[in-house]
């Protein structure tokens, strides 16, 4: 009894086996009949539309269809773009890599540099060595072969005076504000760094102040702690609107506290005070510079100062403005002659103010005729409202500087003049250039067109 039950259920399980097998061939067998009709159910007309025939189970329209094979084929065409410029962007990285790759392999070109041992190398630093001034005497030192770092906030330096020294070995430029107070070790110190223009200097007048007064405080901080010399660079500012001439070391100046100019010839006064008081107090070495009016290249176009005016707007054949009768006088010195004064007065044991300055005496009127005849052209001279605290007249006594420093001024005006005018006219030979370029890209189609 039991054997034919076994038997019974082996059956059983047979036949729902057999009846599960045909269940699932009969499925397999619709779904394969169904395919075709669907992908039969559509096709492209000569216009590139499907048209929609017998689809089963109906999804979507004609209309959404076609929406979707759009959709489809704009990213295919994107997807397509964006490997084209993907492989665009690879080519450029692999031609940057190239340049790279050549500049390193090229040797750059510096300045001929002396060398100095050890012993004779001076790691010097110099504030606003990107300037007019400063620029130049980085250029004398690092020729003489010493280590150079200069610090400037770039307010009215530019990298581009100190550029042809970018990656030599002995100089460094650091990017900084003298307001701040700076951590580095040094054996020299030249503290030029001030807007030194009128219009430079009263663009931000608690800031000129700060420069002059924060700035040296952290200068002589610095050398105080490094046990280094510093020059600090003053002005003849200094005497303001002088009653004696031409004006001495010893001569305490005529100065309106509170006039347009204060805020440079105050703050000037005030550095001087706080160089000899470390010199007394802490045994600073200090060295201070009365710097008179100076021109030469890389004077900044904008400064406001009598020489660029007047060759920016002979040049322009723009009218040459002189404020006043022009009947106030000026003393002009070439810049190379102002650099062998600070690095001989930095070199002297001398301790008190010197004048560095040409005694050398011109009236506006005939310096702006000096300027005409040197640049040529059709400009006129006419005369404007004088500047409210404009000192009438300015000559320094350089007795001192002869006689400490042996130093006086070698440049004669017309050859320091030609110089000047010939790196001006280079200036805006630059500048014309670049605003032409700049005009012609920004106004061009293809520019407008891909604007949104």
């Amino acid at each position: 009894m039991s054997l034919t039950k076994k038997r019974l259920r082996m059956v059983a399980v047979a036949s729902l086996t057999v009846l599960v097998l045909i269940y699932l061939y009969k499925v397999v067998l619709t779904s394969t009949e169904i395919s075709p009709s669907r992908s039969s159910s559509s096709h492209l007309l000569s216009n590139g539309v499907v048209e929609e025939q017998h689809q089963w189970p109906p999804t979507e329209d004609v209309e959404q269809r076609n929406l979707r094979i759009a959709y489809e084929a704009q990213n295919a065409q994107l997807h397509q773009q964006r490997q084209e410029l993907l492989h665009t962007k690879e080519q450029l990285a692999h031609l940057e890599e190239q340049v790279r790759a050549l500049q390193a392999a090229t040797p750059r070109k510096y300045p001929k540099v002396k060398y100095l041992n050890y012993k004779n190398r001076k790691r010097i630093l110099i504030t606003g060595g990107a300037g007019f001034v400063g620029s130049h005497l980085v250029d004398d030192l690092m020729i003489q072969g010493h280590e150079i770092i200069v610090v400037d906030n770039f307010f009215t330096g530019r990298k581009r005076n100190v550029e042809h020294w970018l990656g030599h070995e002995n100089f460094e430029l650091i990017h900084h504000d003298i307001v701040n107070p700076l951590f580095i070790e040094i054996d020299e110190i030249y503290h030029l760094a001030s807007p030194a223009s009128p219009p430079h200097y009263m663009y931000n007048p608690v800031k000129t102040i700060k420069t002059n007064t924060m700035g040296t405080i952290n200068v002589l901080g610095l050398a105080k702690r490094v046990m280094a010399k510093v020059l600090i660079a003053s002005t003849s500012e200094v005497y303001g609107d002088p009653t004696v001439h031409p004006q001495p070391e010893t001569y305490w100046g005529h100065v309106n506290p509170i006039g347009p100019r204060a805020c440079y010839d105050e703050g000037k006064r005030v550095s001087e005070t706080l160089s000899y008081a470390y010199a007394k107090q802490e045994k600073v070495q200090v060295r201070v510079a009365r710097i008179f009016n100076t021109y030469g290249p890389r004077m900044h176009m904008n400064d406001g100062r009598v020489v660029s005016n007047f060759i920016l707007q002979a040049l322009r054949n723009e009218t040459i403005t002189v404020y006043g009768n022009g009947k106030q006088t000026r003393s002009f010195q070439y810049v190379s002659d102002l650099v062998d004064g600070l690095i001989a007065l930095m070199a002297s044991n001398y301790t008190q103010p010197v004048n560095l300055g040409n005694p050398v005496e011109q009236t506006i009127g005939e310096f702006a005729n000096i300027i005409k005849h040197l640049v040529g052209g059709q400009s006129e001279v006419k005369q404007i409202k004088a500047m409210e605290d404009d000192p009438q007249r300015r000559k320094p006594d350089i007795t001192r500087a002869k006689k400490r420093l042996n130093w006086e001024p070698k440049v004669p005006l017309e050859t320091g003049l030609l110089q000047t005018i010939s790196y001006f006219r280079n200036e805006l030979a630059r500048s014309d250039r670049f605003q032409e370029n700049s005009r012609k890209y920004f106004e061009s189609p293809d520019l407008q067109r891909s604007r949104p």
